[in-house]
């Protein structure tokens, strides 16, 4: 599966215009293309940066949309009053202990490392962080989606609630260190967000 991220720097008073756009507007639109599995929406309320994802069955549905989707990206991005910049990822781990919700938080993390090292990282991730990462409180789900050629990664876990994610930063930390040491991965960089829409339906990959 793929994965498609765009990314707005956009007006903080114009966050919720912006989300009720995206859900009854962008999403039946995007829902409705072929090989489309579910898209997501993130936002800082605070800073006003938004993050919609939509995932795909595979590279070639996610390429084919491409002229489709452009319309829809800039008239959200203008809407939110920001540019919008695009990321292309592979889905390469997605694991759900139950589902979210429309409210949830969500922590993203990026990163990058050797783009000859992905399986490896994708192992230490699967086997040495994730048993642990299921442990904590409220925690709801994790994805890791990679760009090969790149190196770059970006990890997501959702949680019940603010609270419940507050609750896990030093732990969530201590799980980053130990990443890095066994990975050699460089932390680009750490965000914070409401799960503003959670309808990325793609199927458990573990």
């Amino acid at each position: 599966m793929h994965a498609r991220s765009t990314t707005v720097m956009g007006r903080p008073d114009m966050i919720e215009t912006g989300i009720t756009h995206v859900q009854d507007v962008v999403m039946p639109q995007v829902r409705a293309m072929d090989g489309c599995v579910g898209l997501s929406m993130v936002a800082d309320r605070a800073s006003g940066r938004c993050i919609v994802t939509t995932a795909w069955r595979d590279e070639a549905a996610m390429r084919a949309t491409a002229d489709s989707v452009t319309p829809l990206r800039q008239q959200a991005a203008e809407l939110l009053g920001g540019e919008a910049t695009v990321d292309e990822w592979e889905i390469a781990y997605l694991h759900r202990d139950h589902r979210v919700a429309d409210g949830c938080s969500a922590r993203v993390t990026w990163a990058e490392g050797d783009p000859s090292k992905i399986d490896s990282i994708l192992d230490a991730f699967r086997m040495g962080i994730m048993p642990r990462v299921e442990q904590l409180e409220g925690f709801c789900s994790a994805s890791l989606f990679v760009d090969r050629m790149s190196g770059r990664c970006c990890v997501t876990a959702t949680y019940d609630s603010p609270e419940a994610m507050v609750a896990t930063r030093d732990a969530a930390m201590g799980l980053r260190a130990d990443l890095v040491q066994d990975t050699g991965m460089r932390i680009t960089e750490i965000g914070e967000f409401t799960l503003a829409i959670a309808h990325l339906d793609a199927p458990e990959l573990v």
